[in-house]
């Protein structure tokens, strides 16, 4: 039972802040560690809940994805699902304890990457069009990817800022395709992940139907949320005690 509290309140929280300002991974891959699922099946399976948000979002956005830059669609979403294999198996390919060291540092990066969010986008906003050729672009698309595939904290961020900086201008577009490369992404790890039986579907299960309800609740809510700052600054500090606790643990 408790087992269960715990998983519906961090799956809840996790899918309000993925809704409103992102970092739920913060919440969702701690408490399965913290229950006593090991740390790769507790990122393949945080990976499985994350994917149905998503989704939704991929679809949200739908009407504004369109190529910029030197590379068409079809290329990126060839690359980005080739990076996500080679990330899947890497995961696969780590012994345990190999993982549970590299653990802290892919939260650190996660926080870092998500604190640093706003000025990324800022920077993105006021930049032109970039001038990086096909095969430049494609290999930091294959790059995020893999990092994707590995471990799913921060990756919105970093598809964000590899966007634009192979050409991509419209923000709007920007958001859709991360969110469509997000959900590909998910869905080649997961199912590389559950092939190889990593997945704690009973927990997966409570998880996946907390965030979805928490993300319904946080979308309902959001636009109402004045002070996305300090928000901002809380999911930062839980990002760092939770890559403190990994680094003492």
């Amino acid at each position: 039972m408790t087992a269960t509290l715990v998983l519906v309140v961090a799956g809840v929280l996790a899918g309000m802040l993925n809704a409103v300002a992102g970092g739920g991974t913060f919440l969702s891959f701690p408490a399965l560690v913290w229950l006593g699922v090991p740390p790769i099946m507790a990122n393949a399976t945080a990976t499985l809940t994350a994917m149905p948000g998503y989704m939704g979002s991929a679809w949200a956005y739908r009407g504004d994805v369109s190529a910029e830059g030197t590379l068409r669609l079809r290329p990126i979403v060839a690359i980005a699902a080739a990076g996500g294999l080679v990330g899947a198996g890497l995961l696969l390919v780590t012994p345990g304890d190999a993982f549970v060291g590299i653990v802290p540092w892919l939260l650190l990066a996660a926080t870092v990457l998500f604190a640093a969010g706003p000025r990324l986008l800022e920077a993105i906003r006021h930049r032109g069009s970039g001038d990086m050729g096909p095969v430049p672009s494609g290999l930091a698309i294959f790059l995020v990817s893999v990092y994707g595939g590995y471990f799913n904290g921060g990756l919105g961020i970093m598809l964000l800022a590899v966007l634009g900086l192979i050409g991509f201008t419209n923000l709007h577009g920007m958001n859709g395709l991360k969110n469509a490369l997000s959900a590909l992404l998910s869905v080649v790890s997961v199912a590389t992940y559950a092939a190889a039986g990593l997945i704690a579907w009973n927990s997966a299960l409570v998880l996946a139907v907390a965030t979805t309800v928490g993300g319904v609740v946080g979308a309902r809510y959001a636009r109402r949320i004045r002070r996305t700052d300090l928000l901002r600054a809380g999911i930062v500090a839980v990002g760092i005690t939770m890559t403190i606790i990994f680094f003492v643990a």
